[in-house]
């Protein structure tokens, strides 16, 4: 029990992390189609013809309408301080000196470009001349080292520890279009973004990553299934239910 109670402290720990990136991620989809939606919107009302036969109690309801959006409600005013608080907040001293991940949530290095899904890494590094194969490279993928080199050539191009584990079975290599060699690395947490490939790398701020989103179905069972809990943990929440743990909990009382 004493050692039960010792890494249930830690496993709380981990589900309310990734709790609290799930609902950062929902939000952020959310978002997203309210855009989509409001562009959707204002193409069909561009489709519509320019004049409009209105009657004296619409043209009224449109002069008010007109008023309301040139004076900013309380609520927009608000909402957009808290905008900015929030983007304060964000700028976390800790975060101080790191960098902005690039388009594909990752990092644009002078030797390789990584980025990064919450499943796998994908490297791309440029082949100092064409027409290298692989007989020519040298790459070894370990569960936490990850080393690319030309054969019979100093230093490496990387030669570092990783700074996660990541699946040697489901890990890859190929010369992409004679030029680049392409290393794809799966993760063993698919619940966590890296903050750098290997420990000599400069860090990324992963609070500024923007993943894109995706579907449960195209998700692998463990992940789908954790996805699922903590989307019914917060329905649960938000109307004062009990959640699947505290469910279970109930249940063995009653038993």
């Amino acid at each position: 029990m004493e050692k039960f109670n010792k890494y249930k402290v830690k496993a709380d720990q981990e589900t309310a992390k990734k709790r609290a990136e799930l609902e950062e991620r929902e939000r952020k989809i959310k978002e997203r189609r309210e855009r989509e939606q409001l562009e959707e919107q204002k193409k069909q009302e561009a489709l519509e013809p320019k004049i409009k036969e209105v009657t004296d109690e619409e043209a009224d309801l449109i002069k008010q309408q007109q008023q309301k959006q040139q004076q900013p409600s309380k609520d927009e005013v608000s909402e957009t301080v808290d905008e900015k608080k929030k983007d304060d907040e964000e700028e976390d001293p800790q975060d101080a000196g790191k960098i902005k991940p690039n388009a594909g949530n990752g990092c644009d290095l002078p030797n390789y470009r990584w980025t990064q899904t919450l499943s796998d890494i994908e490297v791309r590094i440029p082949l100092p001349k064409a027409g290298l194969r692989s007989r020519d490279l040298t790459v070894d993928i370990q569960k936490n080292h990850l080393k690319a080199a030309i054969k019979n050539q100093l230093p490496a191009i990387v030669d570092d520890r990783l700074q996660h584990d990541v699946k040697i079975e489901e890990s890859t290599w190929l010369i992409e279009d004679k030029q680049t060699l392409l290393i794809t690395l799966e993760k063993v947490n698919k619940m966590e973004w890296w903050s750098r490939l290997v420990v000599s790398d400069p860090e990324i701020n992963t609070k500024k990553i923007n993943p894109e989103p995706s579907k449960l179905s195209d998700l692998d069972g463990e992940t789908r299934g954790l996805v699922e809990k903590m989307m019914y943990d917060q329905r649960q929440k938000e109307m004062g239910l009990p959640t699947s743990e505290e469910q279970k909990k109930q249940d063995m009382l009653k038993k």
